[in-house]
């Protein structure tokens, strides 16, 4: 067969065909082998991934919310539960009652309960509690209540036939962990009910339970994973 493209010496310039052979059948291999080290990478790279939990597990699986990490920072510095607490409150407003009590940190400060108690007139008095010591920090009474909102207080206090303790007591019979808050509010329908907050300490939730404060029946039940 002729060539035009260029002369004898031109056409002897690079290796003879045996060789061209040998070298395409070298190149062959080493394409293959290529290839199957890259099947290799690949699949070395996939298995790794596989093993190592992404990022979206890890936050799932191993890390707390904001709202979590706080009451696991929270709960367990304070020494003073809130039956003492509500206590220390009434002992500083003599014939008081309680109206609400949460567990808080204060700016700057350690743990605290932030507690309302009423008089039997209705007028309500803010009580907070050192949660470490037990003792009381500051007793006011509220300067915004005006005849009816005294009135509605006692009103309230009145109808509430469960105290605050037996509420804490049948929402912890339900979900053991530490009471956060107490608080006495009623329905829309007028009915009173006490609303209690229990952290569980194995997850840090939170669950609000209403209960009846007439009947100490369960109203309610909210679980906060947040």
């Amino acid at each position: 067969m002729n060539d035009t493209s260029g002369t004898e010496s031109e056409m002897h310039v690079g290796p003879r065909p045996g060789r061209l052979r040998g070298v395409g059948a070298l190149c062959g291999l080493a394409l293959s082998l290529a290839l199957v080290a890259g099947c290799g990478d690949g699949d070395g790279g996939g298995n790794a991934t596989s093993s190592t939990p992404s990022a979206g597990t890890a936050t799932a699986t191993g890390q707390l919310t904001e709202d979590q990490a706080e009451r696991k920072a929270l709960v367990p510095s304070a020494k003073v539960g809130h039956e003492r607490a509500a206590a220390a409150a009434s002992e500083k407003v003599p014939g008081s009652r309680l109206v609400s009590e949460e567990l808080k940190r204060a700016a700057g400060a350690g743990p605290q309960w932030h507690i309302e108690v009423a008089a039997p007139d209705g007028t309500a008095h803010v009580v907070r509690v050192d949660a470490v010591s037990g003792k009381v920090l500051e007793s006011r009474a509220k300067a915004d209540q005006d005849d009816g909102d005294k009135q509605e207080l006692a009103d309230r206090l009145s109808k509430a036939k469960v105290s605050p303790q037996d509420a804490a007591a049948t929402a912890l019979g339900r979900t053991k962990g530490t009471v956060t808050a107490v608080e006495l509010d009623d329905t829309d329908a007028g009915a009173v009910i006490w609303s209690v907050d229990v952290v569980t300490t194995g997850d840090w939730n939170k669950t609000t339970f209403d209960i009846d404060a007439t009947h100490r029946k369960v109203l309610r039940e909210h679980v906060d994973r947040d």
